[in-house]
């Protein structure tokens, strides 16, 4: 190799690193956040007591060890309807346009459960719902454009599962997660010079896998215990950047293939269920999510020579905590509230990005059980889920300058449930 081909391989080379962090900052993050709404009966307590309840088939992909306590087998089907409203407030930015309208839209979700009883002592079944996404897509001409126009992680789990009795008091159950997850993320391209601004997309799917493993502990009749541990499971998006309307120099990114490696964090729970009297019962949750681990992602520009760069957004860990109570307002009627907080992987506005801003979120619920007969139930619940305020303040060569908040910055949840015991 002549001087002339070194020196032009050494400058694609540092091109393709500034690359990484002034035109792509946006493609190194993906928006996701654990989802507890998946349209299950638990939804009417914010989820207090999930992997103590044991008693409905969605204890399947939730704590498999609940589906020793179902004295039928049982199928499951429920609805969540998510209206998404984040519409961000801009306190400075030296970039023209606007806020950007309102980035949430509505998004349904759901689950599907089934539990079969092969014996008193043991039972199998099998889940499949979602419990890690979201997305948020801003206008065209927003100031943010250079972080991000749109960006979305959907994810899909199948978890199968089997649960024996070890005692009257004691359960054990384990299960595979098989987790199909799509990335979507779209920024624009700054061009310089007063030119029309380009775009850059990636659209990508994987499968990965993980395991939950649950005990659920009954010392006396009416007072139980669950505990969970969800494994993390890695998904590694690859795909050819999508370029369009890129001009000189950037022209480098087209026909490169971009790879981002991410990690749902893994979880631990543990749940409490207590039948205070014959109408009354009070349930718990303490979680535990290792957001730090996600926060660590691996972003791959491949040629000729491949540029890697592992961001750490320096995430914390966060921590789960819920409150809840059914009353039994009648024989066919099962009245249930709840309340739980999530603390926030962030601790300082920096961290935050217009593609995934987070905060502590809050979660308020309420819902209403009917047996229809002694084998159909049918459940609604209503849930109000603030995300905090989801402070942010980036800064960027290209990207520029952007400071705000997310106000308003909820998600309005209407679930649904049927459950046919057999």
């Amino acid at each position: 190799m002549d001087i002339s081909s070194k020196r032009i391989g050494s400058i694609t080379l540092w091109l393709s690193i500034l690359t990484v962090f002034f035109i792509l900052p946006g493609l190194v993050s993906a928006a996701g956040v654990w989802l507890y709404e998946q349209g299950t009966p638990d939804s009417g307590m914010a989820t207090a007591g999930r992997a103590a309840l044991a008693s409905d088939a969605s204890t399947v992909g939730v704590n498999p060890a609940g589906m020793t306590r179902l004295e039928r087998s049982e199928l499951l089907v429920g609805f969540a309807g998510l209206d998404v409203n984040a519409k961000f407030d801009i306190s400075s930015t030296n970039r023209s346009g606007g806020n950007g309208g309102n980035a949430g839209s509505f998004v349904p979700a759901g689950s599907l459960s089934y539990a079969h009883k092969l014996s008193p002592d043991l039972s199998i079944g099998i889940g499949a719902a979602s419990y890690f996404g979201l997305g948020l897509d801003y206008d065209d001409d927003w100031a943010g454009r250079y972080y991000c126009q749109e960006a979305e992680l959907v994810t899909f789990a199948v978890n199968p599962g089997i649960g024996y009795r070890i005692s009257e008091q004691f359960s054990i159950g384990a299960g595979v997660s098989i987790v199909y997850g799509k990335l979507y993320q779209e920024i624009a391209v700054n061009n310089l010079a007063g030119r029309p601004d380009g775009r850059l997309k990636l659209d990508e799917d994987d499968i990965g896998y993980g395991f939950n493993l649950g005990i659920l502990y009954e010392p006396i009749r009416g007072t139980r215990f669950g505990l969970t541990y969800r494994s993390e499971v890695d998904l590694e998006f690859g795909d050819i950047a999508s370029a369009r309307g890129i001009l000189p120099p950037l022209t480098l990114l087209t026909g490169k293939k971009v790879d981002l490696d991410l990690t749902i964090p893994q979880a631990v729970m543990l749940s409490g269920y207590h039948q205070l009297t014959d109408r009354l019962a009070l349930t718990a949750n303490l979680g535990w999510q290792d957001h730090s681990e996600f926060g660590k992602q691996e972003f791959t520009i491949k040629d000729q020579s491949s540029t890697s760069l592992t961001v750490d957004k320096d995430y914390d860990d966060t921590w789960h905590y819920a409150v809840g109570a059914q009353y039994r307002i009648s024989e066919p009627w099962l009245l249930s509230v709840g309340f739980a907080y999530d603390s926030s992987p962030v601790d300082d506005k920096t961290q935050n990005s217009p593609d995934l801003a987070l905060d502590s979120q809050y979660r308020y619920a309420c819902g209403l059980q009917y047996d229809w007969n002694q084998d159909v139930t049918v459940g609604v619940a209503y849930e109000y889920l603030d995300l905090g305020e989801g402070k942010l303040e980036q800064s960027g060569t290209l990207s520029g300058d952007l400071a705000g908040k997310y106000d308003p910055f909820h998600v309005h949840v209407i679930s649904l449930n049927m459950a046919w015991k057999f």
